[in-house]
């Protein structure tokens, strides 16, 4: 106490010095028009930043809402389409991605659907962008999706300009790209031809994009080109998803195996 006294002492003249100064300062703030408005003025440009925020925080939820509307309509649609077009089995269900890997060899995304809305193992996957992968493993409430950029996945192919088949797989390497496999040599491949779904599997119907042919090589006496594709889908940004179901698939399936 002794101490703080002495301090007190010590410092007696700055402090009387700054309580004047905050004195005259308060003084002439609420008696002179000018800085009397720009405090309020500062007051209230403080309060319109924070209803900024909040403002902004509302419509970071919102649009997450208005997605998922836009993932539903963008199924219904498909699902019509598909309808239209004497395709009446298969319909499109929208399902969000919960988690998923870019950086693996074997990656794998899962989904907010299951069983309890008739999910099943072997369904294919797509995005507003093209193919996405096929359905791996089925529980209640979510689904593990095995995508194009996993090494274990394969998807038949075609080319859209001639319907010329290929395997499309995933070298492991960068989750933008994937390679085209079993292209003949004689067949004739160009930067820029546009490869789709070949509908040879009730896993997806004919003519999804699948992606755009980067490159292609074809060394001396090789029977197969090696092409490089640009996939559609932006792996690295992928949110919503639809899930293809396929009411002959089941069917089709037991028919394969029977001849097996």
């Amino acid at each position: 106490m002794h101490n703080l006294l002495k301090i007190l002492q010590q410092y007696s003249n700055f402090l009387v010095f700054i309580a004047l100064e905050v004195a005259a300062f308060l003084l002439v703030s609420f008696n002179n028009v000018y800085p009397r408005s720009s405090l309020f003025s500062t007051a209230n440009q403080t309060i319109a930043w924070q209803h900024e925020q909040i403002h902004s925080i509302k419509e970071y939820f919102s649009l997450r809402s208005v997605n998922e509307e836009l993932a539903a309509e963008n199924a219904l649609l498909r699902s019509r389409i598909a309808s239209l077009e004497d395709d009446s089995v298969i319909t499109y269900h929208p399902a969000k991605v919960v988690y998923m890997t870019t950086d693996r060899l074997h990656n794998y995304l899962t989904v907010n659907l299951g069983e309890r809305d008739g999910v099943r193992r072997g369904q294919g996957v797509r995005n507003t962008e093209g193919a996405v992968g096929i359905i791996q493993t089925v529980g209640r409430n979510y689904s593990i999706v095995l995508p194009l950029i996993n090494t274990r996945t394969n998807l038949s192919c075609r080319f859209l300009k001639n319907d010329y088949i290929g395997t499309l797989q995933w070298d492991g390497k960068d989750s933008r790209y994937a390679l085209l496999a079993d292209v003949a040599s004689h067949m004739t491949v160009n930067a820029g031809d546009t490869i789709v779904t070949s509908g040879l599997s009730p896993v997806f119907p004919i003519g999804i994009p699948v992606g755009i042919v980067e490159s292609s090589t074809l060394e001396k006496g090789a029977s197969y080109h090696t092409i490089r594709v640009r996939l559609h889908t932006n792996f690295k940004r992928l949110n919503y998803v639809e899930v293809i179901h396929n009411s002959a698939q089941e069917e089709l399936e037991k028919l394969e195996y029977g001849l097996d």
